[in-house]
C-alpha cells in the first residue's frame, strides 16, 4: 500500500511538473480560456497511474488500453476546440497531454525512474521551445545532414561491424577503427557547433581557434595564405601557434576519453609544450596588430569522404602497427612517427589501441608524444610552404620552445601511474 501511494504521488509530480511550464507559457489567460493548465496535468498524471492500478489489481490491461484511449478522445476534442477559436495548429498540447497519461501509467505499472527521468525531460523539451526553433532558423542543411551521418554511423553502421579483429596481428578491429573514426569526428563537430551557437564566426584568432578543433593544419594553411596576400604576419603566426596549441589540446581530450592512463606518462609533456605554443602566440598576438576582419570558420567536419578516408587511413595504420608491435613494441614508435606527420588522430589512436599487450604503458605514452611532435614538424612545413618567412618563422621559434618544454618535463619530471582507459589490455 505504501508504495502504491508513493508511486501515485510520483504520478501525481509528474503531471504537476509539466503543467507548471504549460500553466506558465499561457498564464496571460482567462479561467477557462484554455483546455489545460497545472491543475489538469497534474490530474492526469494522477489519473494515469490510478487506471495503472486498476489494470494490475484487476489483472487486465484492457483496463488501461481503454483508460488512455478514453482520455485521449476527450482531451483531443476540448483541445480541438480550442485550436478552433484560437486558429492555431499545434498539436504540442495533446501529445504532452497523452505523454503525462502514459507516464503516470509507467510510474505505477513499471519502472518510477524511468518514468521520473521521462517526466523531468518531457518538461525540459517543452521549455525550450524557444531556443530549438531559434537552433532550427540558425542551422544549415550541411550541419543537419552532418548530424544525421552521426546517427547513421553510430547507431546503424557500428553495431553491424564485426567486434572482433579479422587480420593475424589483431591490429585490424572494424568495430574499434569505425568507433574511433566516430568519436573523432564527433568531437570536432561538437566544438564546431559550440562555435555557430556562440556566434563567434569573425575574427582571426577566434577563427583559428575553433578552425583547430577541425584541423590546425588547414588553420595554418589559411592564415599563411593570407600572411602571403601582404597581411601583417607576425599576428598571424600567434594565431597559427595558438591553434596548434589548441591542436594538442584536442589530441589530449581524446586520449582522456579512450585510454587516460596514457596520460602519466605523456601529460606533463603535453601540458608544458601547450604552456609554450600558448605563451608565444599569445606574445605574436599582442606585439603585431591585424588590420580588418577575416572569416575563418571551421569547414564542417562531417564531410563523409574525408570520413571514409580516415577510417582507411586508420585500418592501415593500425594493421602495420599491431604487424610492427608484434615483433617489437618499439616499432610501433615508429609507426606513430611517420603517420603522425599526415594524420596525429590516427597515429594516436593505432597506437593507444596497443595498449596492455604487445604495447606497454611508456611505449604508447612515447608513440603519442611523438606524433604530437613529428604532426607540429609537418604543420610547419605546411607553414613554409604556404607562407613568407615572416609569418612561418615566428612559428618554428614557437614549435621549438614548445618542443624544448615538453622534452624538458617529459626528462625531468616524474610519471604517473593512472587506472585504464576504455581500452581493456590486449584490446
Amino acid at each position: 500500500m505504501d508504495s502504491l501511494i508513493l508511486r501515485l504521488g510520483l504520478a501525481l509530480a509528474i503531471g504537476l511538473l509539466v503543467g507548471l511550464e504549460r500553466g506558465w507559457r499561457e498564464r496571460d489567460q482567462p479561467d477557462g480560456g484554455r483546455t489545460a493548465g497545472i491543475r489538469t496535468y497534474g490530474i492526469t498524471g494522477l489519473l494515469g497511474g490510478i487506471v495503472a492500478a486498476l489494470s494490475l489489481s484487476l489483472d487486465s490491461p484492457a483496463v488501461l488500453a481503454a483508460g488512455l484511449l478514453a482520455f485521449a478522445a476527450v482531451f483531443a476534442w476540448f483541445k480541438m476546440r480550442e485550436s478552433m477559436g484560437d486558429g492555431s495548429f499545434s498539436v504540442t498540447a495533446v501529445v504532452a497531454g497523452l505523454s503525462v497519461f502514459c507516464l503516470g501509467a509507467l510510474s505505477v505499472a513499471g519502472d518510477p525512474r524511468v518514468a521520473a527521468a521521462g517526466g523531468a525531460g518531457l518538461a525540459a523539451v517543452l521549455a525550450s521551445r524557444e531556443v530549438l526553433h531559434g537552433l532550427l532558423r540558425r542551422i544549415s542543411w550541411i550541419e543537419l545532414r552532418s548530424a544525421l551521418v552521426l546517427a547513421v554511423m553510430t547507431a546503424i553502421v557500428l553495431p553491424l561491424l564485426p567486434a572482433q579483429a579479422i587480420d593475424p596481428w589483431g591490429g585490424f578491429n572494424p568495430r574499434q577503427v569505425w568507433l574511433f573514426t566516430v568519436l573523432t569526428a564527433a568531437i570536432s563537430y561538437l566544438g564546431y557547433i559550440a562555435v555557430r551557437a556562440l556566434g563567434t564566426t569573425r575574427g582571426v584568432l577566434v577563427g583559428g581557434l575553433a578552425g583547430a578543433v577541425v584541423s590546425s593544419t588547414a588553420v595554418t594553411v589559411a592564415l599563411g595564405r593570407t600572411a602571403a596576400g601582404g597581411a601583417s604576419a607576425l599576428p598571424l603566426a600567434g594565431a597559427a601557434t595558438l591553434a596548434a596549441g589548441v591542436s594538442v589540446l584536442r589530441v589530449t581530450g581524446i586520449v582522456l576519453v579512450v585510454a587516460p592512463s596514457v596520460l602519466g606518462v605523456a601529460g606533463l609533456s603535453i601540458l608544458a609544450a601547450v604552456s609554450g605554443f600558448a605563451a608565444c602566440g599569445a606574445l605574436f598576438m599582442i606585439r603585431g596588430r591585424l588590420e580588418g576582419d577575416a572569416d575563418h570558420l571551421p569547414r564542417n567536419p562531417f564531410d563523409l569522404r574525408a570520413l571514409l578516408v580516415f577510417a582507411v587511413f586508420f585500418a592501415v595504420v593500425s594493421t602495420i602497427s599491431a604487424a610492427v608491435a608484434t615483433e617489437n613494441a618499439r616499432g610501433m614508435v615508429a609507426t606513430s612517427a611517420i603517420s603522425g606527420i599526415f594524420d596525429v588522430d590516427v597515429a594516436v589512436l593505432s597506437a593507444m589501441r596497443l595498449l596492455g599487450q604487445p604495447a606497454d604503458l611508456e611505449t604508447v605514452g612515447h608513440a603519442v608524444l611523438l606524433a604530437l611532435a613529428t604532426n607540429a614538424t609537418g604543420r610547419l612545413a605546411v607553414a613554409a610552404a604556404t607562407g613568407p618567412i615572416r609569418f612561418w618563422l615566428p612559428i618554428a621559434g614557437a614549435t621549438v620552445v614548445a618542443g624544448l618544454l615538453g622534452f624538458a618535463a617529459f626528462t625531468a619530471l616524474p610519471h604517473f601511474d593512472l587506472q585504464p582507459g576504455l581500452l581493456p589490455p590486449g584490446s
